[in-house]
């Protein structure tokens, strides 16, 4: 079974850095487009940021220029680094590979990204 594990959100202030990660099993995310999402209570799941099989990246406009996506091929595990961190960045983040989100339910537990002052 495909199974992601999210790891490395907390409570942090506006203007600070997080870095989350996701351990895949049974899916190699070199061979998978992988992404991270994040869902509110009561809005729709977003995806934030996308790393294709290939290398490619791709970053949603409303966190451009603050987080990045990143892989270690080795170590079959997705990055998110997060800097500036805004209040509006406050979710529950997850991983998936991006073809099979919907279409089978791999989602993990997510990871909880608090922002406050």
């Amino acid at each position: 079974q495909v199974q992601f594990v999210e790891s490395g959100g907390s409570l942090a202030q506006p203007g600070g850095s997080l870095r989350l990660t996701c351990a895949a099993r049974n899916i190699f995310v070199s061979s998978a487009d992988m992404g991270w999402y994040r869902q509110t209570p009561g809005s729709q799941r977003e995806l934030v940021a996308t790393i294709l099989s290939s290398g490619d990246t791709t970053i949603a406009d409303s966190v451009e220029g603050r987080f990045t996506i990143s892989r270690n091929i080795d170590e079959n595990t997705i990055y998110l680094q997060m800097n500036d961190l805004k209040p509006e960045d406050t979710a529950v983040y997850f991983c998936n590979a991006v073809r099979l989100a919907n279409r089978f339910n791999y989602w993990g537990q997510g990871t909880q990204v608090t922002v406050s002052s």
